[in-house]
């Protein structure tokens, strides 16, 4: 018959482990221990360390404050508006945007105050023999439109 394997395992000091542990750290990681040392001595020379301790020492007064602007009427609106507006420029191709900047970029994207004579009656009318003119102008017609019909579907503003 067999006889059975006496096992004894020396008591394990957990203490111990993360002592040897530590000691051996600093040789495995010099490069890293150096630019972690580096980098918190920046910190504390441009005062990020003093600023977080504040920061840390009067964390219930900031998030006070933050609740109880973030709560306010205007906050809720300017949420609300910055949602409507990425939605809203989510919605434009593209390409259209990129017509619009450059449209703006050609008329104002001088360095210099845009020097534009006011056309006489006569040029201006003929400025709508060009095609490009009266496509943008049924552009922004079309856009007015939609403007006003918004407008008369919500109501007056209170």
């Amino acid at each position: 018959m067999a006889r059975p394997i006496s096992l004894e395992m020396a008591p394990r000091d957990p203490c111990q482990e993360l002592r040897q542990r530590l000691d051996e750290a600093p040789v495995e990681h010099a490069e890293a221990l150096l630019d972690s040392w580096e980098l918190l001595q920046q910190l504390h020379d441009r005062g990020v360390l003093e600023l977080l301790k504040g920061a840390l020492g009067a964390s219930d007064k900031l998030i006070e404050t933050a609740v109880d602007a973030a709560k306010s009427e205007e906050s809720v609106r300017a949420i609300r508006n910055a949602l409507i507006l990425s939605k809203m420029l989510g919605s434009i191709n593209p390409e259209v945007l990129q017509s619009f900047a450059a449209a703006t970029t050609e008329t104002l994207g001088c360095y210099e105050k845009p020097i534009i004579e006011p056309p006489g009656l006569f040029s201006l009318l003929s400025q709508f023999r060009h095609k490009e003119l009266r496509r943008s102008m049924a552009l922004i017609n079309r856009f007015l439109e939609a403007l006003g019909n918004q407008i008369k579907l919500r109501g007056s503003c209170k």
